[in-house]
């Protein structure tokens, strides 16, 4: 049985200071090396993944954007793109009229960019700049046509939680849709993806392509939830949400004392 293991980043394979241990990457690299077939997945780029997680091997596709991508894990070019059409525009439009202007993530001549307006930068989304400075990807924009550019894949919205639910309620049944506290700011984020980008999906893509019959993960957020539902073993770190737990076939230990890697450690047996 060829078995994939599929793990979330923040509070999960990473501690709680946002890096990966020596403990963890020793031990899953030595494992990679015996044949397991692990990747993660995460609402991060490739590129802030790949700064958190240095020293980690990525012999196979990543699930980067909560799933709007699927990329290779030696230069991360997108292997599977599951964006938005032309309705992300009336999307846009109403998130505007609601005073709410996200961050928007969109290919631009094929460049990977993150755009926004400076001048409607909430405090939230101004601590996030600020983790992201220097980063390539920058790209600000003078008012909202600027926002509405590109091949779209992915809306990161950070503000009052007032401001953000009754958008949540009006589009999570028609996107996939993330309304949760941030663990580091503890600012409140609405992230908008559309309907086929999600975890659940993109590790169901990896799977196939793999050929693989089994998949354990592991998480600890909200985000975490559609991974949970269809892998055959999903495991809750001891720091997770009470919802996710509830969900997982067990609960191992903390991302502060590589839970992940212990357990992997422990019940990894190559096939």
């Amino acid at each position: 049985m060829k078995t994939l293991y599929v793990s979330d980043l923040d509070g999960t394979l990473l501690q709680s200071n946002a890096k990966i241990s020596e403990y963890t990457n020793r031990t899953i690299n030595g494992l990679i090396e015996k044949g397991m077939l692990f990747s993660y997945a995460t609402a991060r780029s490739y590129l802030t993944a790949c700064k958190v997680t240095a020293g980690l091997r990525t012999d196979i596709p990543l699930v980067v954007y909560n799933g709007a991508a699927l990329v290779d894990g030696g230069d991360g070019s997108p292997m599977r793109k599951n964006f938005f059409g032309g309705e992300i525009g009336e999307v846009l439009t109403d998130l505007f009229a609601n005073d709410v202007y996200p961050i928007v993530y969109a290919f631009l001549d094929g460049e990977e960019k993150f755009s926004y307006i400076p001048a409607r930068c909430t405090s939230g989304m101004d601590a996030f700049l600020e983790s992201r400075a220097g980063d390539r990807r920058t790209h600000p924009v003078a008012d909202e046509d600027g926002l509405l550019q590109g091949e779209i894949f992915y809306l990161t919205c950070i503000d009052e939680r007032e401001k953000l639910k009754p958008l949540y309620e009006k589009y999570r049944e028609k996107y996939h849709c993330v309304f949760q506290t941030e663990i580091y700011t503890k600012k409140q984020w609405l992230e908008i993806m559309p309907p086929e980008a999600s975890k659940a999906h993109a590790i169901t893509q990896l799977k196939n392509l793999l050929g693989c019959d089994r998949l354990v993960v592991f998480g600890d957020g909200e985000n975490d939830r559609d991974m949970f539902e269809i892998a055959d073993e999903a495991y809750a770190v001891e720091n997770a949400v009470a919802g996710l737990k509830n969900r997982a076939t067990a609960v191992i230990g903390s991302n502060d004392s590589d839970g992940v890697a212990r357990w992997l450690e422990e019940h990894f047996q190559k096939g």
